[in-house]
């Protein structure tokens, strides 16, 4: 009438595979990969940039700021003043000191305000400044 507690255990049964570690070690992976991705950077509005012969590849730019057409200045997908220029590219510059600024000019932009981004640009610590353009 009474049972030995030996029926009550379950037996582990032999061969079964504990997948949990492995999950563990795929999500570490995947969030490593994600927080190390370099991700691609806009200035915020499209531009029609001028043609150039002379065009080459900046890998490094990560200071993207836009000029369109009415002279609006953009810097990562927000309208900025031509005031709050500095302030942002030293913010930017501060996060990445290896980075370059690159400023997309729309082929009818007023130079004045290309002249104002670059000064700001420079007052701010950053010397490779680059105009970027259209390969022809």
């Amino acid at each position: 009438m009474r049972r030995g507690f030996s029926n009550l255990t379950p037996q582990a049964e032999e061969g079964e595979i504990d997948i949990t570690p492995m999950l563990d070690v795929v999500f570490i992976m995947l969030i490593f990969f994600i927080v190390t991705a370099s991700f691609v950077k806009e200035s915020g509005i499209e531009v029609n940039r001028p043609d150039a012969s002379t065009a080459q590849s900046k890998p490094r730019a990560n200071i993207l700021i836009a000029i369109n057409d009415l002279g609006e200045i953009w810097i990562d997908k927000r309208k900025v003043e031509e005031s709050q220029v500095r302030a942002n590219i030293e913010r930017m510059h501060a996060e990445n000191p290896q980075g370059t600024v690159v400023i997309q000019a729309d082929e009818e932009a007023k130079t004045r305000q290309l002249v104002a981004v670059m000064d700001a640009a420079r007052a701010a610590g950053v010397t490779d400044v680059s105009l970027a353009t259209e390969a022809k």
